[in-house]
């Protein structure tokens, strides 16, 4: 299987399977002389961590990381960052059933019809297990963003939509994010959610959702024009998130019931610099950052492993109904929150490289 990794000059390979021994990840290309442990490494993996709350899979796993190359001394040397963690809770058993069997909604066909052999033990590749390696390389990819811009980088995300219920805006403060098991900015939703979840997962079933992530004090002039734009690269970075099935960037799909006017984002000076009194664009134009805050949204399909009845049909070609078994997450957009900002991590980081290797440093060019 080939496609595992992502970025270029900072560049991420994950391995490993959901019922194997461990997963990890290779970092290249991260600047020497970091000052990096595992320390920095696992609190964005907590984040992350199953079995936090009733609202996620019930798997129990730690979640620790380990650097096995690439730092010394407590800094980066600036060769290859090699991470690992260790997989101690897995229940092969509970997917013996679905050997054979296709899982409605899952990799499962289309890994047979491709390769023919697949792991079947929790999707094997495909599982969403192997999103903890992308929060850890993103840890590493924050820490590189810190030290080249300072401290002005923060990346943030939130679940906004479960289901058809959505956050009121009027009422966003991030300081919420951190004080419900939802990742929720709207304070006032989280009965809601709650609700909704208890329900859903008493009838066996799972629900879908939206998360925004938002980078703010993104220096301009990140992106390229043409085949490297900062939005494209970004949406795909986003798609490539399990059971993602649509990425926006600022307004999204909203603009095509805006006129022109709506839609620019005026200019105007202010002490010597550009101030744009909107933000439609999402802080991108022309796939090149504006210096504003850069402003992405996805949404994320229901947990395709349910307990009710599914037809469908097995390696024989037989039909069949399927159900599925095992601890699984009624909600995924929940535990993909922390993932969406390791990702808009390893983007930025990447194209920072990659501005500084052709326009020099520093990365910043002249305000206008």
């Amino acid at each position: 299987m080939s496609h595992n990794s992502f970025g270029h000059l900072f560049r991420v390979t994950t391995w490993g399977e959901s019922h194997g021994p461990a997963i990890g990840c290779v970092i290249d290309g991260c600047t020497p002389g970091l000052a990096l442990s595992e320390a920095d490494i696992q609190p964005w993996l907590d984040l992350r961590r199953p079995g936090q709350s009733k609202f996620t899979t019930q798997r129990r796993e730690a979640d620790e990381v380990r650097i096995l190359s690439g730092v010394f001394e407590g800094r980066t040397t600036g060769t290859p960052i090699a991470l690992e963690i260790r997989n101690t809770d897995q229940r092969s058993k509970d997917y013996a059933e679905i050997a054979t069997r296709y899982r409605p909604g899952h990799a499962d066909v289309t890994y047979d019809l491709k390769y023919g052999h697949r792991d079947y033990r929790g999707g094997g590749r495909s599982s969403a297990r192997e999103t903890a390696m992308r929060v850890a390389a993103g840890a590493v990819a924050r820490k590189l963003l810190a030290v080249l811009l300072g401290e002005s980088v923060t990346i943030r995300a939130a679940l906004v939509r479960m289901g058809d219920i959505a956050v009121d805006r009027a009422r966003w403060d991030w300081s919420e994010v951190a004080r419900n098991p939802f990742f929720c900015p709207d304070p006032g939703m989280v009965d809601a959610w709650e609700t909704l979840l208890t329900v859903i997962r008493k009838e066996g079933s799972s629900i879908g959702g939206v998360v925004e992530v938002v980078a703010e004090g993104v220096p301009p002039g990140l992106g390229a024009p043409i085949y490297a734009k900062l939005d494209s690269d970004l949406a795909a970075a986003l798609m490539g998130i399990n059971g993602v099935k649509g990425v926006e960037i600022g307004d999204g799909f909203a603009v095509a019931g805006l006129r022109g006017e709506q839609n620019a984002d005026p200019m105007r000076m202010s002490g010597g610099t550009v101030r744009f009194e909107s933000n439609h664009a999402g802080g991108i134009l022309g796939g090149i950052s504006t210096g504003q805050p850069v402003v992405a949204r996805f949404a994320i399909k229901p947990t395709s492993s349910i307990l009710v009845p599914v037809p469908s049909v097995n390696r024989e070609g037989q039909e069949i109904e399927v159900t599925t078994k095992g601890r699984h997450d009624p909600c995924i957009g929940i535990r993909a929150v922390p993932v969406a900002e390791a990702m808009m991590a390893c983007v930025l980081a990447d194209h920072l490289l990659r501005h500084h290797a052709q326009c020099g440093w520093p990365a910043l060019r002249p305000a206008l």
